[in-house]
């Protein structure tokens, strides 16, 4: 009777393992405690990873520019917030390569320039955001970390330029677009989500609320035209990552959705607020209005960093 070969479970074990490192992380409006084995998606591209003895590979759309409302952020240059999320993923990579020594490494797809025009904020502070978090990086030796953005793709066209190549390639029809939104709620609270963003950060309107509402929710159709677009372009150029994603996100969904820092609501990020650390030592993030009542600022290199709570 020939011998049979046991199949080998350590990959698939060792792919578990690792996303349970990231569930304690997970950023989601669903509540109810999860195993690794309710995010069959992500598990196969880990395990993939494990399974070729190669480093694991995430992808995470985020990190574009502060936001241009300066009552939500001290400056339009990444401060303790981006120091702190950016430590937090390193950090995370150095924990799977304790059970994976191949380990990890995270690609931050910086998403500014994208749709920097429907966001109103100059395309020379996002190259200035996104080249500060390069210098983050490297002086903070995060070297499981890199920065990827459209300079990567299209190399000094023009801004418009580039906005409008990646749209008019990849972005979903408008059309379809409102329909998944009327159709689908998840949809339709990321919509939502984005329209109450592009509204608190409109510093300077001159106009009636609801005019401003309006003219943010057309924004916010073009805003998730970009961002899937966006998404589109990063899955073409890492085909095999495992997509990360800022926004919440469904259990089981395509994309994880994952928490950098403590916040008051699951969709607060640290490029729309400002850094507080408590009087215990951690740390939350909060408009800079909000911190700026209830501790003094500090400044780092110069610049304004964070607050301290009083």
């Amino acid at each position: 009777m020939p011998l049979t070969t046991a199949p080998d479970t350590r990959p698939t074990s060792v792919g578990a393992a690792i996303l349970n490192l990231l569930l304690p992380h997970h950023r989601t409006v669903d509540h109810a405690p999860v195993a690794a084995e309710a995010f069959p998606h992500q598990l196969r591209l880990i395990t993939d990873f494990v399974r070729r003895d190669a480093p694991v590979v995430f992808t995470l759309p985020g990190f574009p520019c502060k936001s241009p409302n300066p009552a939500k952020v001290l400056g339009h240059l990444p401060d303790q917030g981006e120091r702190l999320s950016l430590t937090f993923l390193h950090a995370l990579c150095t924990r799977i390569e304790r059970i994976h020594p191949p380990g990890a490494h995270v690609i931050i797809c910086s998403d500014g320039h994208v749709f920097g025009d429907l966001v109103r904020v100059p395309d020379e502070h996002i190259d200035a955001y996104a080249d500060e978090l390069r210098v983050l990086i490297s002086r903070l030796g995060l070297t499981r970390l890199s920065v990827f953005d459209l300079r990567d793709v299209l190399g000094d066209l023009p801004h418009d330029t580039k906005r409008a190549h990646v749209h008019d390639r990849y972005a979903p029809a408008l059309d379809a677009l409102r329909a998944e939104t009327r159709a689908d709620a998840h949809s339709l609270a990321l919509y939502r989500g984005i329209t109450r963003f592009l509204v608190e950060d409109t510093a300077d309107h001159i106009g009636t609320r609801s005019a401003l509402q309006r003219e943010c929710r057309r924004r916010a159709y073009g805003v998730i035209q970009r961002s899937r677009a966006w998404g589109a372009l990063i899955a073409e150029h890492h085909p095999e990552a495992v997509r990360l994603s800022i926004h919440p996100q469904p259990i089981g969904a395509p994309k994880f959705g994952i928490r950098l820092l403590d916040a008051p609501d699951a969709w607060t990020t640290p490029w729309h607020s400002a850094a507080l650390r408590r009087t215990d030592g951690t740390w939350a993030l909060m408009p800079r209005a909000q911190a700026a009542r209830l501790g003094r600022l500090v400044r780092h290199e110069g610049r304004a960093s964070h607050f301290e709570q009083t």
